[in-house]
């Protein structure tokens, strides 16, 4: 048994970011073409799309800000004009910003977490749900965190997006499931990746002694469950949170 994404067409946002190229790479060594999103990094996007495409796989880069509509509607048109129709959508972009209390945090960054976690998935489901329901099959998958369940200080703003964005999958998962779509969440935990890797700073006692397993998981791994959740071995999930963290948080029944 192995994940067999054979002619299935992917679209990750965000996917010049740390855990978006990991993701790329391994959904393209199941098989699967990748339409390459991108909000400003169009080096990185170009370096990748080749990377795709020395897998034997076809791929199209497309830019856009997801928290805008019509960019995300523009982008539906390109990647089918390029690729086909998306089966598989995975919502991994998220505005980056500095934590801090909540009474110092700026409400700007409350309205950008909500925007990049709940308004980009409302897009992203508007503009690609509607063909999936025709074909009766597709994933949507969003990339939340264990934040969502630690409520930590200074995650305010973060948390905030996320428990917003975990909400509106629940629905959706309802709302759709009779199409055979299945909508699921992975939540990693302080994941290492390229960027730790390049500063040598893969390694951290405090955060690990917390792990049930001792360790920070790796990019690999995240971009594992992904695929996981990609393809037809997970086509009864639906609806779910699935943290990928070594067990530091677990949801409770």
């Amino acid at each position: 048994m192995k994940i067999e994404l054979g002619g299935k067409n992917v679209l990750i946002t965000g996917a010049t970011g740390d855990l978006g190229r990991v993701m790329a790479r391994t959904l393209a060594d199941c098989g699967a073409n990748i339409a390459i999103h991108y909000h400003s990094n169009e080096r990185k996007a170009a370096e990748l799309k080749a990377e795709i495409e020395s897998k034997g796989r076809r791929a199209a880069v497309v830019q856009g800000d997801v928290t805008r509509e019509e960019e995300v509607l523009r982008m539906k048109d390109e990647t089918a004009a390029r690729l086909g129709a998306i089966d598989i959508v995975i919502a991994n972009a998220v505005i980056q910003y500095q934590w801090t209390s909540v009474l110092e945090q700026p409400a700007a960054d409350y309205i950008g977490q909500f925007e990049s976690c709940v308004i980009q998935s409302v897009f992203l489901a508007k503009a690609f749900l509607p063909a999936m329901k025709e074909a009766r099959y597709g994933r949507l998958i969003g990339i939340n965190t264990e934040c969502a369940m630690q409520n930590f200080p200074t995650q305010s703003a973060y948390t905030a997006g996320k428990r917003g964005m975990d909400g509106l999958y629940r629905v959706l998962a309802k709302e759709v499931g009779e199409y055979q779509i299945t909508v699921n969440q992975v939540a990693p935990g302080w994941t290492i990746s390229d960027r730790d890797r390049e500063s040598n700073s893969e390694i951290n006692e405090a955060y690990s002694s917390s792990v049930p397993l001792r360790r920070r998981g790796t990019d690999q791994e995240i971009a594992n469950a992904v695929a996981f959740l990609a393809s037809d071995l997970s086509s009864f999930i639906t609806g779910a949170y699935i943290p990928v963290n070594g067990g530091n948080v677990m949801p409770a029944i």
